[in-house]
């Protein structure tokens, strides 16, 4: 199974923190990961990987965030259109906290929360 063309398949982890650097000193030496920086536009992100695959990312508290939110993990879900999984997501009962929008040469995202609070990301990741 390729988790990201996948739908429904869990497919990228990310680090949202106040200390992108010491959050990859510690996750580099419980883990053993390596990070390669790319800039989105809103500051360094740093892909970690495990030997030569990319598994997740590691980046700054994003734009907007509330003050006083603490550093948290989020989950990416792979999904056939991202537009189409927001729609079905209220019509379940949950909500849309952002998006849908696009990541350049990634994929289309949204960031959404299911009707008991949980948040999560769906991605329809750019085709190869």
């Amino acid at each position: 199974m390729d988790a990201y063309k996948t739908h429904g398949a869990f497919s990228w982890s990310e680090l949202s923190t106040t200390d992108p650097q010491a959050a990859l000193a510690f996750y580099g030496a419980l883990f053993g990961w390596t990070s390669a920086d790319m800039d989105m536009g809103t500051g360094a992100y740093h892909v970690v990987k495990v030997g030569d695959t990319s598994v997740g990312g590691v980046m700054g508290m994003p734009p907007g965030a509330p003050a006083g939110m603490p550093p948290a993990w989020g989950v990416y879900v792979t999904v056939d259109d991202a537009d189409t999984t927001v729609a079905r997501c209220t019509e379940l009962g949950g909500k849309v906290l952002a998006g849908p929008m696009d990541i350049p040469k990634v994929g289309r995202f949204a960031v959404l929360q299911d009707p008991q609070g949980a948040v999560f990301n769906v991605i329809a990741y750019v085709g190869e």
